[in-house]
């Protein structure tokens, strides 16, 4: 299947959701296909967008579905570890991602490069950046840079809020009212009830991974409310 333009593939996940297949390193489902099969599972099922990380993930996975896909890249867990360099971006791009995910905050990077620069190689190459955020701070730094949309993933990771107990829906009308790119919720969605509040709120289209893709963790909340 072809992969839309960046743009034509923003458009189409307005008011839609966007289901994140990942798998954490050292479980069952770390496999390019078997996220491959799960991004087709959940587009069956009526996502407009897949959010995904790792080249070889994104590679399995572009063939296989015709919405819009998400690519990132993870090094690591401290720091700036969402699609840390220019040269990761431009693998998320290469790999058939539409929009490339990468860390939307100030901080340094591992390559010393500045956000523009990720962001300007993206553009390059026709596809669309979404700069995941903690603060509003971060929000307007990435859409100075140029971001084409931005999300709350970082929300109460990187130290400049705490973290919710479900999605955080005050940074959420923050963005919404602050920014004039589009706002992806992300972060904590653990139900429909709360997805259908975050667009309430104002988001464009709302990201869900674990309530929806990681079968352990799914698992462990049904055991521990029969162990209650």
């Amino acid at each position: 299947m072809i992969a839309r333009t960046g743009g034509t593939a923003l458009a189409a996940l307005e008011g839609k959701l966007v289901v994140s297949c990942q798998a954490y390193p050292g479980e069952p489902m770390r496999s390019p296909a078997i996220m491959a099969a799960v991004a087709q599972a959940v587009v069956q099922g009526g996502a407009y967008g897949v959010r995904a990380q790792g080249i070889q993930d994104l590679k399995a996975i572009r063939p296989l579905v015709d919405v819009c896909l998400i690519g990132l890249v993870k090094r690591g867990s401290d720091g700036v570890f969402i699609t840390p360099t220019v040269a990761d971006a431009v693998d998320c791009v290469t790999a058939g991602a539409d929009i490339v995910a990468l860390d939307g905050t100030a901080r340094e990077r591992p390559d010393g490069q500045p956000l523009a620069a990720s962001i300007a190689a993206v553009h390059e190459r026709g596809a669309l950046v979404m700069a995941d955020c903690g603060s509003l701070d971060d929000a307007l730094y990435s859409v100075d840079a140029g971001a084409d949309c931005v999300g709350t993933t970082l929300a109460g990771y990187t130290g400049a809020r705490p973290v919710s107990r479900g999605p955080d829906l005050e940074l959420l009308a923050e963005l919404v009212g602050d920014v004039n790119v589009p706002v992806l919720a992300e972060g904590r969605i653990r139900n429909p009830q709360d997805a259908q509040a975050c667009l309430t709120a104002g988001a464009y289209a709302v990201v869900v991974g674990t309530a929806i893709t990681h079968p352990a963790r799914i698992t462990r909340t049904f055991v521990d409310q029969l162990h209650a």
